[in-house]
């Protein structure tokens, strides 16, 4: 057998003895690493429910930027059309929404405790446009009117009635029509309404065209810091002159609005680290100064009307997580909820691993040290017999020694110690064979 074949077999029969040391340890770390696992929290979801409002209005426009930068993350959103923030909240205690967008000031109208705010995103004014020759100048003045407030299952109807019952108008008082948006504006340009409440960003396009109307102005809400006080999901804005149309000076005057703020709203489950990706996207969209918003005002903390969710409340703390700044989504998720599994985990393993090599070592030179043991009683044998004793069975004793040592496999490491019992074993077998009474090894 060539030297290289010798070392080979060697390893080959060394392995064994290597895995009787090791193979505890491990198996005490594998069996660490699955009861771990089972507090770790779940991958998020891959696909997720987006629940916005009407096509073509402000959530649904936003809903579709949401779902094209969860795209780039790996998320697959599904942007759900619906009639407002009313059924939104009803699809996410339903479990057919993960996420929606809810406008402020609608959870007094449903019970809905598991539910959970990520943020206030921006301003939706509560835009009262009423026809000129109506001579309406309160809200108070609605009493009696042909009042359109949108249909059910939108933001804008709970607070329009809210509004409304503050200053005593029920809709037995007067004509209240649930028209849609689109239809409100059209009823009001064919002199079918007196009034209309719009509950909407600025940038929707229907502000304009209702504000395009001749006959049609947009009531200055004339008491607004005492419905802010009253509700404290509205703020209390100035819409400058012309800040609409400069050009024809729409608005005509500064005008007061009040208004609640969109919003998102999950489940008390939704996955931590999804809300928190979705709260880095809304910085990126809604941090941008606008009509009525100053750069980073939103997303924000305030005028919600869920509980904040913890998530978000981490992430208005501290921002987002320094593996979220640096990594891809799926890579900082995948190292963050490893390392609820490793940190115990390393805990357990290292003062184990560190006893293994000193175990190791013990093992390996017990092997050899065990030999010591026979060789030494050989040799009391020999002393014992005197001079003249036949000492053939000692020299046989010797032989099988050295037989069964030679047959011991230890790694190249530990080579010298072997190598030194045999040639004690050798040594002790030519004094013996020579005549000479041996000498203490």
């Amino acid at each position: 057998m060539s030297p290289k074949s010798f070392r080979r077999e060697r390893n080959i029969r060394t392995w064994p003895e290597r895995a009787r040391i090791f193979g505890p340890a491990i198996l005490l770390s594998l069996l660490a690493l699955i009861v771990t696992y089972h507090f770790v929290q779940p991958a998020p979801p891959r696909h997720i429910v987006l629940a916005t409002g009407q096509e073509g209005g402000a959530y649904f426009l936003y809903g579709l930027r949401y779902q094209a930068e969860l795209a780039r993350e790996g998320i697959d959103v599904t942007v759900r059309p619906t009639s407002g923030s009313i059924e939104n909240i009803h699809l996410l205690q339903k479990g057919e929404a993960d996420v929606a967008f809810v406008q402020g000031g609608t959870a007094a109208s449903v019970d809905a405790p598991a539910l959970r705010s990520l943020a206030s995103l921006y301003y939706e004014p509560v835009w009262i446009m009423v026809r000129k020759q109506a001579h309406i100048e309160r809200i108070s003045d609605l009493k009696g009117r042909r009042i359109a407030i949108d249909r059910e299952g939108s933001g804008v109807r709970p607070i329009a009635v809210l509004l409304l019952a503050d200053n005593g108008i029920s809709s037995e008082a007067g004509t209240i029509l649930p028209l849609g948006e689109e239809d409100a504006a059209n009823a009001l340009r064919a002199g079918k309404l007196d009034a209309a409440f719009f509950v909407i960003s600025p940038r929707a396009p229907v502000v304009r065209s209702a504000l395009a109307i001749p006959d049609v102005r947009l009531l200055s809400i004339k008491r607004a810091p005492a419905y802010a006080l009253q509700h404290h999901f509205l703020s209390v804005l100035t819409l400058p002159e012309g800040a609409v149309d400069l050009r024809a000076n729409i608005p005509p005057h500064d005008t007061v609005l009040v208004a609640p703020a969109a919003t998102l709203v999950v489940g008390e489950h939704f996955h931590p680290a999804l809300a928190e990706l979705i709260l880095s996207i809304a910085r990126r969209i809604h941090s941008e100064p606008g009509l009525f918003e100053q750069a980073g005002d939103f997303p924000s903390r305030k005028f919600l009307d869920f509980p904040i969710s913890d998530a978000a409340k981490r992430f208005f703390n501290s921002g987002p997580s320094l593996l979220q700044r640096y990594l891809p989504f799926w890579a900082a998720d995948l190292i963050d909820r490893l390392k609820i599994i490793l940190l115990p985990l390393i805990t357990l393993v290292y003062p184990l691993f560190k006893l293994i090599p000193p175990t190791y070592d013990w093992r390996m030179r017990s092997r050899i040290n065990r030999w010591y043991k026979d060789l030494q009683a050989i040799e009391e044998q020999i002393e014992a017999g005197g001079p003249n004793s036949d000492l053939t069975p000692q020299v046989a004793e010797l032989d099988r020694l050295e037989a069964n040592v030679g047959r011991l496999s230890v790694p190249l490491a530990y080579a010298n110690p072997l190598y030194t019992l045999r040639s004690h074993i050798a040594l002790l077998r030519d004094e013996v064979r020579q005549g000479r009474q041996p000498k203490h090894q």
